[in-house]
């Protein structure tokens, strides 16, 4: 996790490694160099932003799936 301050820690303590998880499989597909240290603080915002632009856009369809009675990816 970042080691910066925390302004905005997950509502479910337990979900926090899946949100990471998440971050991370995102960034891949995105061909986002994810920080070896894992402080994003020296990304541009330009591309954490679109890495979480593209983890909320996935956990809204997952949701909308749940939703439906369909099971999700």
């Amino acid at each position: 996790m970042a080691q910066g301050q925390r302004s905005n820690p997950a509502v479910a303590k337990h979900a926090q490694h899946a949100l990471d998880n998440l971050k991370y499989e995102v960034a891949r597909e995105l061909g986002v160099q994810v920080p070896e240290d894992g402080y994003w603080g020296d990304m541009p915002t330009r591309l954490t932003g679109a890495v979480g632009g593209h983890m909320v856009r996935r956990m809204i369809e997952q949701a909308e799936q749940q939703m439906a009675g369909h099971p999700s990816r």
